[in-house]
């Protein structure tokens, strides 16, 4: 039996399209195995968010082979359709493929034999017009039929100056509502307790179709699922009738990802954003006024070419002064053929210096930090529904700054997306009774990565 493994970079769109072509190889037979074991093909999907996306893959190619050094290796995603020289160029790639090709991986590659030179197999992004399936799967399919990400939507007809996601994945697009209801009964069938939708601007779903997305909400939410959870969501996309239904469901999760970029009106302008200041607030102050217990989560860029002291103070200041919970904030870097790239090179503006976009950056973290805190804070005391997974506390990323507790606790979100601890004996006591299961927690204390800390009720 051939095995198969895949690494993910990016997205939780990346998450679900990576395991949509790890299932098209177990239905002929394959093993799909964990990364960094032993494998004759490794799927690496990459991302194209970050400068870094080239570092990233080479390091992911370098693991890869040392563990598999005759593994075939496959680079997919949006850096591959961007940039596919480059990562053909890496030392042990066998083939890169781009939005068009990698769900057509098998028919191309055929024998998955190295050859010492890779292939390429990639085309104009404007011929990219079908939508492909995807949602994540477990390797452990007994212990982790917890949360599971559905792909609702693909590409983007947005043209934000700093972006490169409509040239790596193409025009919107998505399915009917009736084949989206079908992909979402597999996850129910297959035991998942709760559905995360995803996509790359899944508000815009069905346009093209003569649906929308508040239909397709209405549908899902029809369906036996314990949980349906918004990925993200653009501001504008957003609309009063959609807050008022979640407000009402019982299935669909109080928690919202609500892209913001800046707080500066002047700079929303320059990224070509679809949204102004007052409609960002009257849309948060909107959830919340209906939803109290809701969660907003935020991104925010800093840095963007000839952001002024000022405008950064504008957003930190808007940021403060909203109900949102959390922040993930990225430091602008150029991206080819996005405008605001001509822009610098046209000397229109001029590029933030990096001193100061790393201050700034750190500065919207301890805001993040302190936000999250008093957001996690308002619900200690009380008792919450937790769903818990397959992630415990000595799995911790010490390279990433998250250090092992003494104790052994597994976790799980609750509805509105607090991380919840709870301390248990063994992970194959808490695999075997709480993992993939709704259960009722009180919360006690926080802990020093803001995970609320509590014990059962029932």
């Amino acid at each position: 039996m051939k095995r198969i493994s895949t690494y993910t970079l990016g997205c939780k769109l990346n998450v679900a399209e990576s395991s949509a072509l790890a299932q098209a190889f177990l239905k002929q037979g394959y093993k799909l195995v964990p990364f960094g074991e032993e494998t004759d093909l490794t799927i690496i999907n990459t991302c194209s968010v970050t400068e870094h996306a080239d570092a990233k893959c080479r390091n992911a190619v370098r693991k890869a082979l040392k563990h598999s050094p005759e593994s075939y290796i496959a680079v997919v995603g949006c850096y591959a359709q961007l940039e596919p020289e480059t990562l053909a160029s890496i030392e042990g790639v066998d083939a890169v493929l781009g939005a068009k090709e990698k769900f057509d991986m098998t028919s191309l590659l055929n024998d998955f034999q190295k050859t010492g030179e890779a292939r390429i197999f990639v085309s104009d992004i404007s011929t990219v017009d079908t939508f492909g399936f995807g949602h994540s799967i477990s390797l452990d399919r007994q212990h982790d039929q917890t949360r599971a990400y559905l792909k609702v939507q693909d590409g983007c007809d947005y043209n934000c100056s700093y972006c490169t996601i409509p040239l790596a994945r193409g025009a919107s697009r998505s399915e009917s509502i009736e084949k989206t209801v079908m992909q979402a009964r597999l996850l129910i069938d297959a035991g998942y307790q709760e559905i995360v939708l995803t996509g790359v601007n899944i508000g815009d779903y069905g346009v093209k179709l003569g649906a929308s997305f508040f239909e397709l909400l209405q549908a899902l939410n029809d369906l036996p699922i314990p949980r349906l959870r918004i990925s993200s969501i653009e501001p504008n996309l957003l609309t009063s009738e959609m807050i008022d239904f979640i407000a009402a469901s019982t299935r669909i999760v109080p928690h919202f990802h609500l892209p913001m970029q800046s707080g500066s009106a002047d700079i929303l302008k320059l990224m070509r954003r679809r949204y102004n200041k007052d409609l960002y607030r009257e849309r948060v102050l909107e959830v919340v006024s209906k939803i109290p217990h809701v969660c907003i989560g935020a991104d925010v860029i800093v840095g963007f070419p000839s952001e002024t002291d000022e405008q950064f103070e504008e957003t930190y200041e808007f940021i403060q002064s909203l109900p949102i919970a959390y922040l993930h904030v990225f430091t602008f870097s150029e991206r080819p053929n996005t405008h605001a790239a001509d822009l610098l090179a046209s000397a229109t503006l001029t590029a933030v210096p990096a001193i100061v976009k790393k201050a700034r950056n750190q500065k919207l973290h301890e805001l993040s930090y302190f936000k999250k805190k008093a957001f996690v804070s308002r619900f200690l005391g009380e008792t919450v529904e937790v769903l818990f997974e397959n992630e415990f506390s000595d799995d911790a990323d010490i390279s990433d700054g998250l250090q092992p507790t003494e104790k052994l606790c597994v976790y799980g979100h609750s509805a509105n997306y607090v991380r919840v601890g709870i301390e248990v004996p063994s992970k194959e006591w808490a695999r075997e009774t709480l993992v993939g299961q709704l259960r009722q927690v009180r919360l006690m204390s926080i802990d020093s990565d803001l995970n609320a800390i509590g014990a059962l009720t029932n």
